[in-house]
Formats: C-alpha cells, structure tokens, sequence
C-alpha cells in the first residue's frame, strides 16, 4: 500500500529490485522484483489514484478491500465471514 516508485530501483545485478525499510524496526528490506510483479506494476502506471497518493498502486479503503474480499469468496465458495484482518492472519500462518 505505501510502495512508491522511488521505492523501485536499479541493483547491483542491473535488475529492478524493492529497497524499503520495516516500519517497526527500521531495518532495510531488499527484494527482487520478478517478471510477474514488474508486470503487474506496468498495468497500474498511469493510473490517476496512484498518481494522486504518489504510490505505485491505486490505495483503497478497507471497507473496500473487504467488500472484494467477501465477494471472492462467494465466487470461491468459501462460507465463512472473510474480512483484511482475519486474510492477513492466515497468510502470515500458512
């Protein structure tokens, strides 16, 4: 959500990669960014709510999010009540 494009730099291999900073701790994350990522970044440039909020992706709300979220697992078939927070928590177990 907070990535910005001078987020996005050259490495020392001439590849894209991700430099940031955790933000409880400070210390400095870098991440390659694969073909499919850097893909997925070229759909969204240009896009006027990055553009607006000077990220690489379009920011939304949570409720938003959740809304998305709830109708994915209707299509998935998934019966229970799916919310961000509850997403999260899986991702970070499984």
């Amino acid at each position: 959500m907070n990535l910005r494009p001078e987020h996005i730099v050259k490495g020392v291999d001439a590849e894209p990669w991700i430099k940031t900073f955790r933000q409880k701790t400070s210390i400095p994350v870098n991440t390659p960014l694969l073909n499919q990522a850097q893909t997925i970044i070229a759909n969204y440039q240009g896009n006027n709510r990055a553009k607006a909020t000077g990220t690489v992706f379009p920011v939304i709300s949570n409720q938003k999010m959740n809304s998305y979220l709830k109708e994915i697992a209707d299509f998935c078939g998934v019966k229970k009540n799916l919310a961000f927070h509850i997403a999260r928590h899986t991702f970070a177990t499984n």
